[in-house]
């Protein structure tokens, strides 16, 4: 079964979709489509239950993402990831695993997640519009760091959620002045 919970954040809501076992969705209120990715996202297409609101029960997938969201939010590099699942093609998880390796507090361009791609022996070729393509249909915001990925100008952009989120986002892990 699905579940879905609201989350407070200096940001606004943020929406945790969560089965019993893993994470699968975290989506800002401001992101862009917010509720379309709900509504039409694969996370719900593959699965035929209906996604449930979050009752008390205790669901320690819930209890790690909201621990990770509270140090998160509170300026501090969490330490640890919560158990995810994430869907998407071979080529998306593989960028979004690069994304997870990005540390708190660090960016890395377009560039530099298309030549970690072409360095694992996988591809042949990336571009960085591939890459921007897979960075913008991240499900889970903020665990898997899409924010941290920057032009090779060191310009911010595209975000899902807004540029200026993103801009408080690295202000927040202490990466770009204010």
């Amino acid at each position: 079964m699905l579940y879905k919970k609201l989350y407070k954040s200096l940001l606004g809501d943020i929406l945790i979709v969560f089965d019993e076992e893993a994470l699968l969705g975290l989506y800002l209120e401001r992101q862009k489509e917010y509720e379309e990715r709900l509504r039409d996202s694969e996370i719900v297409k593959n699965d035929e239950t209906a996604l449930q609101d979050s009752k008390e029960e205790d669901y320690n997938i819930l209890k790690l993402t909201e621990a990770w969201l509270d140090k998160y939010f509170s300026g501090e590099d969490p330490g640890f990831i919560p158990p995810i699942k994430v869907i998407g093609s071979e080529f998306r998880k593989d960028v979004w695993d690069i994304l997870l390796k990005i540390s708190y507090g660090e960016t890395r361009t377009y560039k530099e997640v298309g030549e970690a791609l072409l360095a694992s022996g996988k591809y042949e070729r990336v571009s960085n519009q591939a890459v921007g393509g897979a960075v913008g249909h991240n499900p889970i915001s903020l665990i898997v760091p899409c924010h941290r990925v920057i032009g090779s100008d060191g310009s911010l952009r595209g975000y899902a959620g807004g540029l200026e989120v993103k801009r408080k986002l690295l202000e927040l892990e202490g990466k770009r002045k204010k």
